[in-house]
């Protein structure tokens, strides 16, 4: 006989994401052990260049970690090795042990017949100067960086974005996406450049995986950082779009035991399409049914992993979130770099904060309150709690609340 599928409440898919996610409780110890535990539960931490606040990656560690050593992740990044810079659902830092994992992916980049794919392998043939005259100096004097390459194209690369006649930067990109090169190293945030095989020459010589076990070990990645999701939402995680064949791995995952089949019911109506817990976390699962949820407040990169997918954001939590940076000033809802509140297990609220470096201030433009947020004063003191320890991270001095803040978390903000 089949067992009968488990249901859960939104409730309690909330809570377990956010508590897949590093975000329910911090750690003990803060130290480099953490953190990669930390990535190893996420996948991966989106890099972006934007620093209004500070760096995407250094938020998302922040969130989980609370204060910690920014010298401890570059240790990881530089000296130890165990974590690097590639593709996951976008640029990424990602783990030197899932090496095989995005190897796959430098293997098979442009290898299809899409129209894309046919463009850029015609353009990189056709600058083949270019390329060589890339690859023969890194292999001079790499690392080095991309301002002393020579632009010997033949044809420039052109786009309707920022990349069009940009062609030293293009071919990096392939050359990086296609595992020829790697970020070795940054200075001053400039990537410095090296070869793959140097850098990462166990790595690189190791056998590759099949596409079949590629997939069932990043479907296990993505729906553990997820807690509970759809194959949809598995698609949208971790290695964003690389997942041929996964409705087959899934049936293998679910007739192994690996995963099981779960439905999320709301009011008596259930949620569509098929969702999935690993088997591993359903004694989480078991946890958060009988109640064992403290949960905390903290505040999120943009580029958070927790909300990375906005539909999913938007079904999991009700909240709409879009990433105002590159919206006219004067169009802005929200502000230019905004930092979504997590309140417990829910998304309260969103703040717009500005970090003064020359003058060490953190400074807060307006506060924001989501129409289901509790506008009571022990909540306006947990949001100034991660106020303050954000401004302790970046360094400030001072924090600076000015602009609109909801009723009931005036009182408490206002005297930070």
């Amino acid at each position: 006989m089949t067992a009968a599928v488990r249901k859960l409440s939104p409730d309690t898919v909330r809570r377990l994401a956010i508590s897949r996610q590093r975000l329910a409780e911090i750690p003990a110890a803060v130290d480099r052990a953490a953190m990669l535990d930390v990535v190893r539960d996420l996948g991966c931490l989106q890099l972006d260049p934007t620093s209004a606040v500070a760096r995407s990656h250094l938020l998302v560690l922040w969130s989980r970690l609370g204060g910690y050593s920014q010298a401890d992740l570059e240790h990881l990044l530089w000296t130890d090795r165990a974590l690097f810079e590639y593709w996951a659902h976008a640029a990424s830092i990602v783990l030197a042990e899932d090496f095989g994992l995005h190897r796959h992916m430098m293997v098979n980049y442009l290898k299809g017949e899409s129209g894309w794919s046919k463009r850029v392998r015609d353009w990189v043939t056709t600058n083949h100067a270019l390329k060589s005259n890339i690859l023969d100096t890194i292999r001079e004097r790499g690392p080095v960086s991309s301002a002393v390459f020579e632009d010997k194209v033949e044809s420039d690369w052109y786009s309707s974005g920022w990349t069009s006649k940009q062609n030293v930067s293009q071919m990096l990109m392939h050359l990086w996406t296609t595992g020829v090169i790697t970020v070795a190293q940054r200075k001053g945030g400039h990537r410095l450049w090296d070869l793959m095989e140097k850098v990462f020459p166990e790595h690189m010589q190791a056998p590759l995986m099949d596409e079949h076990e590629v997939v069932g070990r990043s479907t296990v990645k993505a729906l553990r950082a997820l807690g509970a999701a759809t194959p949809t939402q598995i698609k949208q995680h971790f290695t964003r779009g690389e997942y041929p064949g996964l409705p087959q791995v899934l049936r293998e995952m679910e007739q192994r035991g690996q995963i099981q089949r779960v439905k999320v019911v709301e009011n008596g109506r259930e949620w569509p399409g098929e969702w999935f817990v690993h088997s591993e976390d359903m004694a989480l699962v078991e946890q958060l049914e009988a109640g064992e949820w403290d949960g905390r407040t903290t505040l999120l990169s943009p580029f958070d992993n927790l909300i990375c997918d906005r539909k999913r954001t938007e079904q999991l939590f009700g909240f709409n979130f879009r990433i105002e940076i590159y919206v006219p000033k004067n169009k802005r809802q929200y502000g230019y770099f905004v930092l979504p509140i997590l309140h417990g297990d829910r998304l309260s609220g969103r703040i717009d904060p500005l970090m003064d470096r020359k003058q060490a201030r953190l400074m807060v433009n307006a506060v924001y309150a989501e129409p289901d947020a509790p506008l009571d004063r022990k909540t306006g003191v947990a949001i100034g709690a991660a106020l303050t320890s954000l401004a302790a991270f970046l360094g400030a001095e001072k924090i600076e609340v000015q602009g609109s803040i909801p009723k009931g978390w005036d009182a408490a903000l206002r005297r930070l």
